[in-house]
Parts: structure tokens; C-alpha cells; sequence
């Protein structure tokens, strides 16, 4: 992370934490964990079609799924991400 770069805002019923990452750094985060306190983490999954792709294929097949019924999933594809929506297609 880049410290200059990185900001807070907070207003009566919101908080905003932005973060910048280092020069060095490339690719996209896949997961963020926030809490009070270290030992009581939580962990989130930032929206991305792998992501989605996992979540999905932990909820619709979990690991006793045939390869008949892996390959009947849908082909699910993130195609827009921004701070009003989150655009997928399903085929």
C-alpha cells in the first residue's frame, strides 16, 4: 500500500477507506478482511469472475457434482463493475 495515496472519509452513516497500491504492485486484489480488532477478521471477496466463478461453484456443485453436471453450468462472465451497479451475463 501507498500511504500518501490512500485516504478515509467518513460522514454520519458511511465510511470510505481508498487504497493505492505500491508502484511494484500489479494485478487485482482478490479478497480484503476488516474488523475492530486482528484476531476477529472478517473476510470479503472484492467482485471479480473468478470470484464469482468460485462462489458459484461452491453453491451450485459442491465437490460430490458429476462431470455431467459440471458441464451443464452456466457460463457466468463479470462484464462491468462500478460504485452504482455490477453488470453479469449469464449463458
Amino acid at each position: 500500500l501507498v500511504s500518501p495515496e490512500s485516504s478515509v472519509s467518513v460522514s454520519a452513516h458511511n465510511a470510505v477507506v481508498g487504497l493505492a497500491k505500491a508502484p511494484g504492485s500489479t494485478g487485482h486484489w482478490d479478497k480484503f478482511s476488516f474488523g475492530l480488532d486482528p484476531s476477529a477478521l472478517q473476510e470479503r471477496l472484492f467482485v471479480s469472475e473468478e470470484n464469482v466463478d468460485g462462489f458459484l461453484d461452491t453453491v451450485l456443485c459442491p465437490s460430490s457434482c458429476s462431470q455431467s453436471a459440471l458441464e451443464n453450468q452456466p457460463l457466468i462472465e463479470v462484464l462491468d463493475v462500478t460504485e452504482d451497479r455490477i453488470q453479469i451475463r449469464v449463458e
